[in-house]
């Protein structure tokens, strides 16, 4: 008997969605109304189930993904890098639109969330690119090169590869403040990071009317602060479960060489 609507609660990591489509698959969930656990609203559906994250389920969806369409697999990524408010519920259409047929179904854009999947994977694809071209570095104390960001979306495992190759030979930090997150460069590998950074968010707003949307107009509060802090006493690498784990990016061709 199929279930027609339920909302599914996940932990907000890309593995805890892909599990939480599985479950959806297992139970023929036909309307998933997939939410990040702390986001979670009251709507349409009355029953609700945690999902608690499940490495192998979710890399048998990624892999039914992958094995129907590579630009499916990019698209599905990226769209969920967006953070879009109900992405998780579109995505969930296309990946059963993708798996109930035998046709390659990424690229039909006559449906409306395969449209909009398309469209949203292509804006973060740009600011990908953004990032790439815009990103600059300052020296501190401990030589570790410095920058922080704070892209419209979630980018940052999409930036890896192009960094490591092109700046190989010295370590570098790329810190997202607004994810409070980071890549760290220590010329072996890279690794996902948080940092504690109390005192720089205490200084900035005395300094300055707190944190603008302006990119790198608090470059200069950022810089001063490392001048006279080491980061390396300050980077934490047990990073909770919400950004992408390594043991997925070797699926991406984006990041075939950063793992």
């Amino acid at each position: 008997m199929m279930n027609t609507s339920k909302t599914l609660i996940y932990d907000g990591s890309f593995n805890g969605f892909l599990t939480a489509v599985f479950i959806g698959f297992e139970q023929k969930i036909s309307q998933a109304d997939i939410q990040r656990s702390g986001q979670t609203q009251n709507g349409l559906f009355a029953e609700t189930e945690t999902i608690f994250t499940n490495v192998e389920k979710a890399k048998r969806v990624w892999n039914g993904i992958r094995n129907r369409s590579n630009t499916a697999v990019k698209n599905i990524y990226f769209a969920f890098l967006s953070e879009k408010k109900g992405i998780e519920p579109l995505l969930y259409h296309y990946i059963q639109k993708l798996m109930g047929s035998r046709e390659n179904k990424a690229s039909d854009f006559s449906d409306d969330a395969v449209l909009k999947i398309n469209q949203l994977a292509h804006k973060v694809g740009r600011e990908k690119h953004r990032m790439e071209a815009f990103i600059r570095f300052q020296l501190t104390k401990d030589d570790i090169y410095f920058a922080t960001i704070e892209p419209d979306f979630d980018v940052l495992p999409l930036i890896s590869k192009h960094f490591r190759s092109r700046y190989a030979d010295q370590q570098w930090i790329i810190y997202d403040v607004k994810r409070k997150y980071g890549l760290y460069y220590d010329l072996q590998g890279v690794e996902l990071i948080s940092l504690d950074l109390q005192d720089i968010h205490v200084n900035s707003i005395n300094k300055n009317d707190a944190f603008t949307n302006e990119e790198y107009e608090y470059q200069g509060l950022w810089n001063n602060y490392f001048q006279s802090t080491n980061i390396k006493s300050r980077i934490n690498k047990k990073l909770h479960t919400q950004h992408v784990p390594k043991r997925y990016w070797k699926y991406l061709s984006e990041k075939k060489e950063a793992v």
